[in-house]
């Protein structure tokens, strides 16, 4: 699990406890030969919050400009890619779909994140416009940093899903 998987589900569970939410956020764990649909999940019987969430990260200081779908996400065996699977996933799991991207500024700078619609993401991919830039993935709902960890709310992702 990467450290902002980690930190992602701790603020989840966190919200989820602040709020008296009968939910639970985790990350199931990644065997060698077999994939996992998404990095993190969340379970709740409320449907807002029924949430499948793939994790990316960039490092921003070492040049990154964009998000690449060719670059960050996998194509399988079968030469499936991985906006596809996780797609498939969504649709058939019924969960709401998000991508959360973190920039990684480097030592000294903080860190931003932005949880960016599945939807949103697939209709760019089905487009063929294969990268988000830094400045379209700025225009999605920011993730608040608290400390080391960030502040979830995903009501304030509702409007753009």
């Amino acid at each position: 699990m990467t450290e902002f998987e980690h930190v992602l589900v701790n603020s989840f569970n966190a919200y989820i406890e602040e709020k008296g939410i009968r939910a639970i956020s985790y990350r199931l764990k990644q065997h060698r030969f077999t994939s996992q649909f998404l990095d993190v999940l969340v379970d709740s019987l409320n449907p807002d919050l029924y949430i499948g969430i793939e994790c990316k990260s960039i490092s921003v200081d070492k040049g990154a400009n964009a998000l690449y779908f060719s670059q960050h996400f996998t194509v399988d065996k079968k030469g499936v890619h991985q906006i596809e699977r996780i797609s498939d996933y969504l649709n058939k799991s019924g969960r709401r779909g998000f991508l959360a991207v973190e920039l990684r500024m480097g030592i000294g700078h903080g860190k931003e994140a932005y949880m960016i619609p599945w939807e949103e993401l697939r209709k760019k991919y089905l487009a063929q416009n294969l990268k988000l830039t830094l400045q379209e993935i700025r225009n999605f709902p920011e993730i608040k940093r608290d400390g080391k960890d960030y502040r979830v709310n995903p009501s304030e992702w509702e409007k753009q899903s």
